[in-house]
């Protein structure tokens, strides 16, 4: 038979799980971030791939091509992803010292889908150009 939960033993549970939530937020935020980089960077190098078919004269004296920036907006993309999951899973593995913490992130779940695809844009942008 299961004692019941005294309210200080509640209000503990409670703020361990609003904490736990936050946590998923934040990386949500992180992974809202990244895409937002990600795939304006892609966007970059495709527009200016698209560009560079119509045989228009190339602008010289750039400091930085389109290729390399868009490569520097996805790689941004990727670490920003990268520490923010690092950052998640130690956030939550330290949460997970009180009995019955444990589940399944959503969010890192995500943020896994989310790379996989940031590299694929990633390795197309470098060995494409």
């Amino acid at each position: 038979m299961a004692t019941p939960e005294t309210p200080a033993e509640t209000a503990t549970r409670l703020a361990i799980e609003r904490t736990r939530l936050a946590y998923e937020r934040t990386l949500m935020a992180w992974i809202r971030t990244a895409t937002a980089l990600i795939s304006f960077g892609f966007t970059v190098y495709k527009f200016f791939e698209f560009e560079a078919g119509k045989n228009l004269p190339a602008a010289t004296g750039r400091l930085l091509s389109p290729r390399y920036f868009a490569l520097i907006m996805i790689g941004t993309g990727l670490v920003a992803l990268l520490l923010s999951t690092i950052e998640h899973r130690r956030n939550i593995r330290a949460l997970a010292v009180e009995p019955g913490t444990t589940h399944v992130s959503v969010a890192g779940v995500l943020a896994a889908m989310i790379a996989v695809m940031g590299l694929l844009a990633f390795v197309a942008a470098l060995f494409r150009g």
